[in-house]
Parts: C-alpha cells; sequence; structure tokens
C-alpha cells in the first residue's frame, strides 16, 4: 500500500491571494493529507474561501494567536466555517510569540493559564452553532499534556525528530494512538538534488526562530543546550550575524526536511514512524519562490 501524503502549508501572499486558492484545490485534487495555513496574511480569512471553494480536503488554522481576535468573533468565524465545510475545518490556536504580540498591541498572560481560559470560553459559546475542533499549539511537554486534556490536537513546529517521543509521551496513550486526535508538525522542506543549497535554505528559514527564547527553551529540552547558548552569548553581545552558524548540519537534519524528492519522502515516513499523524510540508525552494516549492512538493509526491 502507497504511504498517505502529507499536508501542506500554504500562505496567501498579497497578489496571489486566488493563485493559492487555486493551488489548495490542486491539493486535495492530488489526495494531500490537509491544507494548514499560519497567522501572516489572515489564516481565517484563508480558511474561510477554502470552506466555500473546496469539497473534500481537512483544513486548518496553524495556528491563530488567541489574542488577535475576541471570544466572540473567533467563535462566529469558526462556527460558520465549521457549518460551511461540513465539518473540515480545525481551529489550531497558540499563544504565538513576541514580535506577534508587539504587532497586534498585546500584553500575553500566562501561556497555560491563557489557552486554558480561551477553550473554555470558546467552548461555552452556544449561540452560534456547532464549533469545530481545536487543535493547540505546544513545543514543550506541559503544553503537550494540556493539549491532551482539553483539545482535540496538537500542533508542533519546526520539532526535532530525536525529541519527538519524549514530547507526545505527555499525551496519554489513549490520545496518542487515536487516529481522531491530530497530532501534526509544520516542517520545512526543500527539495533540491542539490542537497548543500537545500539545507541552507531551511536553515535561512529557522534564523528567525532561533532569536525566539520559546524556540531555544525547546530546543535546549531536544538536546541542543550548547548551540542554544552560544545563540544567546551571540546575542546578547550584538554578534546576531553568527548565529546561523550555530545552527549546525545536525541540528538542520533533525528539524527539517531538504534533499532530493526520495530523501524528503522518507523523511515523512520517519515523523510518522515518530508519532506524528499528519507531517505538514512547509515547502521553501532553492530555485524560487513558495509557487516553485510547491509544484516540487506535487512533483515529488505525484
Amino acid at each position: 500500500m502507497a504511504e498517505p501524503l502529507p499536508a501542506l502549508c500554504l500562505i496567501a501572499m498579497p497578489g496571489r491571494r486566488r493563485r493559492t486558492i487555486e493551488l489548495c484545490q490542486e491539493t486535495e485534487r492530488r489526495g494531500f493529507a490537509g491544507i494548514y495555513v499560519p497567522s501572516p496574511f489572515g489564516n481565517m480569512s484563508m480558511c474561510e474561501a477554502l470552506s466555500w471553494t473546496t469539497e473534500k480536503v481537512t483544513f486548518g488554522t496553524a495556528i491563530a494567536p488567541i489574542y488577535q481576535r475576541t471570544i466572540v468573533d473567533f467563535a462566529q468565524s469558526a462556527a460558520m466555517m465549521h457549518e460551511v465545510s461540513g465539518g473540515r475545518f480545525r481551529l489550531g490556536i497558540g499563544i504565538a510569540h513576541g514580535p506577534s504580540h508587539v504587532r497586534m498591541g498585546v500584553t500575553p498572560g500566562k501561556p497555560l493559564a491563557d489557552t486554558r481560559a480561551f477553550i473554555e470560553k470558546f467552548r461555552a459559546q452556544d449561540s452560534f452553532g456547532a464549533l469545530p475542533p481545536i487543535i493547540v499549539a505546544a513545543l514543550r511537554k506541559r503544553m503537550v499534556a494540556l493539549s491532551g486534556e482539553l483539545a482535540q490536537g496538537v500542533v508542533f513546529a519546526n520539532a526535532s525528530l530525536s525529541h519527538m517521543a519524549a514530547s507526545l509521551a505527555a499525551l496519554p496513550a489513549a490520545r496518542r494512538n487515536d487516529p481522531a486526535f491530530f497530532i501534526g508538525n509544520m516542517i520545512p522542506t526543500c527539495i533540491s538534488d542539490d542537497v548543500d543549497a537545500a539545507r541552507a535554505v531551511n536553515r535561512r528559514t529557522l534564523v528567525n526562530y532561533a532569536f525566539l527564547p520559546n524556540y531555544r527553551n525547546y530546543w535546549k529540552e531536544a538536546g541542543y543546550a550548547e548551540e542554544m547558548e552560544a545563540i544567546e552569548k551571540a546575542i546578547d553581545e550584538g554578534r546576531r550575524d553568527d548565529v546561523p552558524k550555530y545552527l549546525t548540519d545536525k541540528w538542520v537534519a533533525d528539524n527539517t526536511l531538504f534533499g532530493p524528492a526520495a530523501k524528503v519522502r522518507e523523511g515523512v515516513a520517519a515523523w510518522r514512524a515518530a508519532g506524528v499523524h499528519t507531517p505538514v510540508l512547509v515547502p521553501s525552494s532553492a530555485a524560487g519562490n513558495q509557487m516553485t516549492a510547491i509544484d516540487e512538493v506535487f512533483a515529488a509526491f505525484g
């Protein structure tokens, strides 16, 4: 039996939003496992478009920051998408990170307490119709455990393959083994026969995350304390341009997929073997933009 296809991450960039919706329709036709949309450029709006323009594919936000809308507004929009799509929409939520809080003009509280309160208040909205499943963004184990307690799934981003079993151990076994409980990871992916170029693309993709304390704390937990402490020292000393050199080849290989199509397909299988039911490819290209990257994914999994 052929391996099931992964899911895809697509972003509707300004100027090519209609084209992105068309690519989502092609993603559905090709049988990919889902479409998950990160927060830049209005993922709730894109998901609403998908509720009308697709027929079978599962889709969702990965993630919508809980501070960017009121609970009532989230519930109204989510209920609409849930109903129109026939139950295919997943509301992926999360705390997000410092730079996004600045853009939104919000002051976050405690991540666990705020996430718990959001879910409880969201579920209490009973005036708008049925609400969709909630997927919680997590990196460290306490948030993973919270997803198992209160949500219908957990989604990681830029997680380490070598640490996934330890992360998922925070879930009850019944959740880990339940096909209806979503376990996903957003994986930076670059498909190219030029392995060095593809690795370099993924390293550039993740540099910005290395500046975020929540990600560094996760990667310390995952076994990369020496690398993360070197990055923190470089940041403290104003040597920001030195940060990429501490993102070692071993680290990039543990957190991303890159190289020829066959190698990437093997990597997807490895993530499934580690317990991630739905690997979500976040495509970049060594030879072009997101449009090129998506074509490369289609060719690799055609």
